[in-house]
This record gives structure tokens, sequence and C-alpha cells, in this order.
């Protein structure tokens, strides 16, 4: 069962691949912005999956984020989140990532929506939401 305080973790080093310049949201080779969130969705819905029966999963629903402090390549960055709502299906988590000094890179909130995997996928004309 999912409940407040749940936490979440996950720890990275900046990529080439996750900056600005590579995934052509800017020109420069820091940690872009949808790398951030992305890292963000990943902690929070990894942080609940223990939680989830069989056959269900999370999608994110809404971001509102700040990005706070540019990260160059080969820095590491580590996302925190904790549960801090539960409406029914909805889970709203309080997440942040922060550079390996322990600086804010960017913080806000995150929401996701636990769907039936199946039903969501007959939706969509497809078989079942892949994990």
């Amino acid at each position: 069962m999912i409940e407040t305080g749940i936490k979440g973790m996950q720890e990275a080093v900046v990529l080439p691949e996750h900056t600005a310049k590579h995934i052509g949201s800017g020109t420069v080779l820091v940690l872009s912005t949808p790398m951030m969130i992305a890292m963000m969705e990943r902690t929070c819905r990894m942080s609940v999956k223990p939680y989830l029966d069989e056959g269900q999963e999370t999608v994110g629903t809404h971001v509102d984020v700040s990005h706070e402090k540019a990260v160059p390549v080969g820095k590491k960055i580590r996302c925190e989140s904790e549960v801090i709502e539960i409406d029914r299906r909805r889970i709203t988590f309080s997440v942040a990532v922060y550079d390996e000094c322990g600086a804010v890179v960017g913080r806000g909130k995150h929401e996701r929506f636990i769907i039936d995997e199946k039903r969501f996928g007959a939706k969509l004309g497809a078989g079942p939401a892949q994990a």
C-alpha cells in the first residue's frame, strides 16, 4: 500500500547524451532540463513500484519544477523523492536533484497516476503497457 513518506533515491553521472546540446534543448554541455525531469520521474516511479499490485503501473501526469543550477558532463547528481500526498490513484511527490557537493540543481513537485496496465493498453488499442 502506498503511503505518504515513501522515499526514493537514484544517483547518476552526467553523460554527453544528457546534455542540452545533445538533445537539442540548448547549445551547452550541461545537464538538460528534460533529462533532469526524466530522472525525477524515474526516481518517483521506482520509489512506489514495490507497493503496486500485480498489473499496476504509474504514469506521470504533471511536473512543476525549477532548474536552478548547471551541471557539466562528468559530475555526479543525486535525485531524492518523497510521497507527500495521495488522493485515490493520484500520487504527489516532492522531488529534488542535487549535485555532488549537495547544492540544489532542481526541485519541485511531480504527480503520477496509478493505472491498470491492461485497461490502459486496451484504451490505446494496444497490449499492456511496457514496464
